[in-house]
């Protein structure tokens, strides 16, 4: 989240806000933020996520989707995830919703890292479909895979650092962390 001066609204004034706004807004429990832009590696790095999955995922059932695709939560929260992944075959063409993601990404951000740790991580634990949380840091070579148990409410923790191959069980993919980190120069 972006602005600190939420939109109160219902989810149905929500979508139609959103759908009709140059700028993105996502939308927790009665209240719409603006969403802000992040830096060139940020953006790189989500560029380089985005053709590293696509191009792995291109023969099976899942798709990767941009910071663009919508994500539905419940019915009173919609976020917009740097990336996520979906393996429903009615989550395809027209549709601007996605309601049973699979894997979603978050690149961190000093600014978000805080958030997208803690309660955002919260929202995507309640979401049923969602089987594996990816944090990303845009700070250094480091991602974060948490993984749904087979119980539920339980999720693991796997940290990949350089050198490693990154694998998402419930893609499934498999690719090469510091392919995700490539052009992106850390101070």
């Amino acid at each position: 989240m972006a602005l600190p001066q939420p939109i109160y609204t219902t989810p149905k004034e929500y979508l139609r806000l959103d759908r009709n706004s140059p700028v993105r807004h996502e939308y927790v429990d009665g209240q719409a933020y603006a969403l802000a832009g992040g830096t060139l590696d940020l953006s790189t790095i989500c560029v380089n996520l985005l053709s590293l999955l696509h191009q792995r995922m291109q023969e099976g059932p899942c798709r990767v989707y941009n910071s663009d695709a919508r994500v539905r939560l419940s019915a009173m929260r919609y976020v917009y995830p740097d990336l996520s992944i979906s393996c429903e075959p009615r989550e395809r063409g027209r549709t601007d919703i996605l309601t049973a993601p699979r894997v979603v990404f978050e690149v961190l951000s000093p600014s978000t890292q805080e958030y997208d740790r803690g309660e955002k991580f919260g929202y995507y634990r309640e979401c049923p479909s969602l089987q594996e949380y990816v944090l990303v840091a845009s700070e250094q070579a480091a991602i974060e895979v948490y993984q749904r148990q087979e119980e539920g409410a339980d999720w693991t923790l796997r940290a990949y650092g350089p050198g490693d191959a990154v694998t998402l069980a419930s893609a499934p993919v498999s690719f090469p962390l510091d392919a995700a980190y490539a052009n992106v120069l850390f101070s």
